[in-house]
């Protein structure tokens, strides 16, 4: 799981941003957070092996996130969750372009699937960031 280097970046960089969401962020910021951090420990858990039983595995906990986000969309009133959404749905949409087998192959299939997925990451940190700037500028923290 994390022999390698960028594996092991990859998994600092989602801990601190989430570990920086539950410290910081609001009600929103530390659902998502939550909720990252499961389904991502959940795809760690079903990479175990290479079957299309894993790729279903993994595009269904993609939807799920999705469909997480489309609910922080219409009910937080931020704009984050919009962009992280739209990166969801990338990684959504890369799944579906790997089921199809079109002229795609397997390693920029993943490519796209990883930088969306840091695209969500980094859609959270920032909102955390606002979140957390507007408490201070209210005097609240």
């Amino acid at each position: 799981m994390f022999e390698t280097l960028p594996s092991q970046i990859g998994a600092a960089f989602v801990v601190i941003v989430c570990g920086f969401a539950f410290l910081k962020g609001d009600e929103p910021e530390r659902f998502w957070a939550g909720a990252y951090i499961l389904g991502w420990f959940a795809s760690l858990l079903i990479q175990a092996s290479d079957s299309i039983l894993t790729a279903l595995s993994l595009f269904a906990i993609d939807v799920v996130m999705l469909l997480l986000l489309v609910g922080l969309v219409w009910k937080a009133r931020r704009t984050w969750p919009a962009w992280a959404a739209g990166c969801q749905l990338i990684v959504v949409m890369s799944h579906i372009v790997a089921f199809t087998e079109l002229q795609s192959t397997a390693a920029a299939v993943v490519v796209v699937i990883s930088m969306a997925g840091y695209g969500v990451l980094v859609a959270l940190a920032i909102g955390t960031f606002w979140a957390w700037q507007e408490r201070v500028a209210a005097g609240l923290e």
